[in-house]
């Protein structure tokens, strides 16, 4: 496996376009348990500054090559074991670069199911149709061939039977060829165009425009192959791939058929056409028709990931008072209260909507909580029920003199959280329907936190997730959260168990420990105190202490995302630069740069060559020497500031409202392969279509927008009847 290996390394270089040493010590890091925010924030020097999504995207890459390389040494043994491994045949699994191909060589060897070949050999005919394929036979007639090979007692009875299983057999072989099917599956992306037409054309269905689709393999977009995968699989659409078929015939036949003078030319052309009929084509199509879904869930995956990563980095709206409220219809709206801290102050619920339309009464619960507790702001669920429950509370914000906005939160998941068993253990005496109220207030003070709780493909910011490999979109979930969490850090002292278990390192058992110590001794005093938690080792403290905040600790770096490791560095670059204790904690810190510059004599005004005699003074790297600035100049940041904020509205508008060519402001709820649907205040979200996304060509959406951003846009299109609303960002 060593030279499998280094091979492999190799490979990710050329792939990647990293320095072999990167590739070297990243794979290393990984193989000796470092998590990849870790690696990506504390390991630097080693990695040459790779992002989080770059080692990801390498890990799973690693994890890929070296199943195939254990693949190959698997086949490999397999094929050995029956005595038929060659030189030759040895040397092309080992260079085969993808599984399919490796596969492919194997085929003939995979223990078969009683197939007809294999029924076939059992009566004694493979002699036969060697015997045909070697197509020596120049006189005579096929039927004199197959005369000796009537067998009563095999089950042969005759030459017909003879010469139709002897056929059975070289199909089969034709079928087995690595080399053909690699040529006929290429000829599928190439020349292949998908087909699907309607079980029912009369009945109206969501997938009515492709009642009567076409379009080449090579072009089809991916969210049209999940379309119509989800189609097919309601029994909504009939499926298929067309292709040339008598190009690919007449192939085969130059393939097998090396002597069209000898008699068994006739058998052979009926093999050929029996193979490619009921064993390759329908074969080939499934190989492709899976590809191109495995590519189309990939894609959609990647998708969901991006758009949940935005979600997660919505910035929290930090110490404010919310009114959160949960819309329904029947049952009406549950109504939590919330302090600064997510702490619940009160609860109600109102019926504002149909059936019971009591607006006014709920309008003077609103107010006198509003009053009560001193509300900044309201968070709104968007679900079902939320464009009417707007249209009460704008009119009731215009009755009070304090001055509180609204704003809309995803309320996707809520009601799974609200089911859920962190719920109950959470709020035990508190009604399932208000937890989920609870968590929309909570989504807009910290939706990091408030998200964790959530089963990630939950949340709701992807296209056709229910129809993708759910343990591949899981996985790609999990590190989004794990990277959202600990590029934005956690404070151990207030961190629940939910998003303890994404710090780097932690597991769900470790998070439960470090919650129970809290519980039992009190608040955390500084970083080292983790490691009397039980079942936290060296390593669990390696991994994690650089991404956990003790906002008042006594050491300030506590607060930071400077690791431990780094605090002698960190101390002795403060007190080179003349820092004293006051100036460290009033602040004084932000002009840390000028400090350098003038501390530091190199010839140059060249900050960066600075930077470089410095890493050397302090026997550190110029990455980690980098950071450690970056945080002593705003310690305790939360990287989320920089994110879009939330809109905030005073007021309502309907379909009605809108008028073609009217430029308005919105939030991008979801974004997906042909575009992406935007917020503007009214109950439907708008689509910005991919073509509409900007003057240039733009090959995906997410080039241009994210979840969670602000944007203009005009509208131009709208259709009353069936709640559409076209939007553009063109020009705008």
């Amino acid at each position: 496996m060593r030279g499998a290996i280094m091979d492999i390394n190799a490979k990710l270089s050329k792939e990647f376009n990293i320095r072999p040493a990167q590739v070297a010590e990243t794979v290393k890091l990984i193989d000796t348990g470092n998590t990849i925010p870790f690696i990506a924030r504390y390991r630097k020097e080693a990695t040459g500054g790779l992002s989080d999504e770059v080692l990801r995207d390498l890990f799973d890459r690693l994890m890929y090559l070296r199943s195939l390389e254990s693949r190959k040494e698997e086949v490999i043994r397999l094929i050995e074991e029956q005595g038929k491994l060659t030189e030759d045949l040895r040397k092309e699994i080992e260079e085969a670069e993808i599984l399919q191909k490796v596969e492919d060589l194997y085929r003939p060897f995979r223990p078969k199911r009683r197939t007809r070949a294999t029924i076939a050999e059992e009566k004694g005919l493979r002699p036969l149709a060697e015997i045909i394929m070697r197509q020596q036979a120049m006189s005579g007639t096929v039927e004199e061939l197959a005369r000796p090979y009537v067998n009563p007692e095999l089950g042969v009875n005759s030459v017909e039977e003879a010469l139709a299983g002897a056929q059975d057999i070289i199909a089969e072989i034709i079928s087995d060829n690595a080399e053909y099917r690699e040529k006929i599956r290429g000829l599928y992306f190439k020349k292949g165009i998908v087909y699907s037409k309607a079980v029912d054309s009369e009945e109206k269905t969501v997938y009515e425009m492709y009642y009567d689709f076409r379009e080449p393999v090579e072009k089809i977009a991916n969210h049209r192959i999940l379309a119509i995968n989800r189609g097919e699989k309601e029994k909504k659409l009939r499926v298929s791939i067309s292709i040339p078929d008598e190009e690919i015939i007449t192939y085969l036949k130059k393939q097998v058929i090396s002597n069209d003078m000898a008699i068994t030319t006739q058998i052979l052309e009926r093999a050929i056409e029996d193979s490619y009929a009921r064993l390759i084509a329908p074969s080939i199509e499934r190989e492709v028709r899976n590809t191109l879904t495995e590519r189309a869930q990939d894609d959609a995956i990647r998708v969901f990931a991006r758009n949940t990563k935005a979600l997660l980095m919505t910035p929290p709206v930090k110490d404010v008072r919310v009114l959160a409220i949960d819309p329904g219809y029947r049952t009406g709206c549950k109504v939590a209260v919330l302090d600064e801290t997510g702490k619940l102050l009160d609860y109600a619920t109102i019926y504002p909507t149909k059936p019971h339309n009591k607006v006014e009464e709920a309008k003077k619960i609103m107010k006198d909580l509003i009053e009560k507790y001193n509300v900044d702001i309201i968070s709104l669920g968007n679900g079902t029920a939320s464009r009417e429950t707007e249209a009460v509370v704008s009119e009731m914000l215009k009755e009070i003199d304090k001055k509180v906005y609204y704003t809309f939160v995803s309320e996707a998941g809520a009601s799974v959280y609200s089911a859920s068993k962190l719920a109950s253990e959470e709020y035990p005496d508190i009604d399932v329907s208000i937890r989920g109220a609870i968590s929309i207030g909570r989504r807009l003070q910290d939706p990091l936190a408030e998200l964790v709780k959530i089963d990630p493909m939950s949340i709701g910011v992807g296209q056709y997730q229910h129809d993708l490999n759910q343990t591949k979109l899981g996985e790609a979930l999990k590190g989004v959260i794990e990277d959202c969490v600990n590029r934005v850090g956690v404070n151990i002292n207030t961190a629940t168990p939910s998003l303890l278990q994404y710090v780097s390192g932690i597991t769900p058992a470790v998070a439960k420990n470090i919650v129970k110590y809290r519980d039992e001794n009190g608040k955390f005093k500084d970083r080292h105190e983790f490691k009397k938690v039980s079942r936290l080792g060296d390593k669990v403290f390696e991994q994690c202490a650089g991404f956990l905040r003790i906002p008042d600790a006594d050491n300030f770096l506590d607060n930071t995302a400077v690791h431990p490791e780094s605090y002698e560095v960190t101390l002795q670059l403060l007190g080179l630069l003349g820092y004293t204790e006051e100036e460290i904690r009033h602040g004084g810190l932000k002009e840390i740069d000028n400090r350098i510059k003038d501390k530091i004599k190199s010839g140059s005004d060249d900050f960066n060559r600075k930077i470089e005699i410095l890493a050397d003074m302090l026997n550190t790297g110029i990455p980690t020497l980098k950071d450690i600035i970056s945080e002593l100049k705003r310690p305790g940041r939360d990287p989320r500031e920089e994110m879009p904020k939330p809109v905030f509205r005073s007021d309502v508008l309907s379909m009605e409202d809108l008028k073609l060519d009217m430029i308005m402001t919105g939030t991008v709820r979801n974004v997906v392969d042909f575009g992406a649907f935007v917020d503007i205040g009214v109950k439907q979200d708008g689509l910005v279509h991919i073509s509409e996304m900007s003057d240039r060509f733009v090959k995906s959406p997410m080039d241009i927008v994210s979840v969670g951003d602000e944007v203009k846009v005009r509208i131009i299109g709208l259709d009353l009847e069936r709640s559409r609303i076209s939007l553009s960002m063109r020009g705008v």
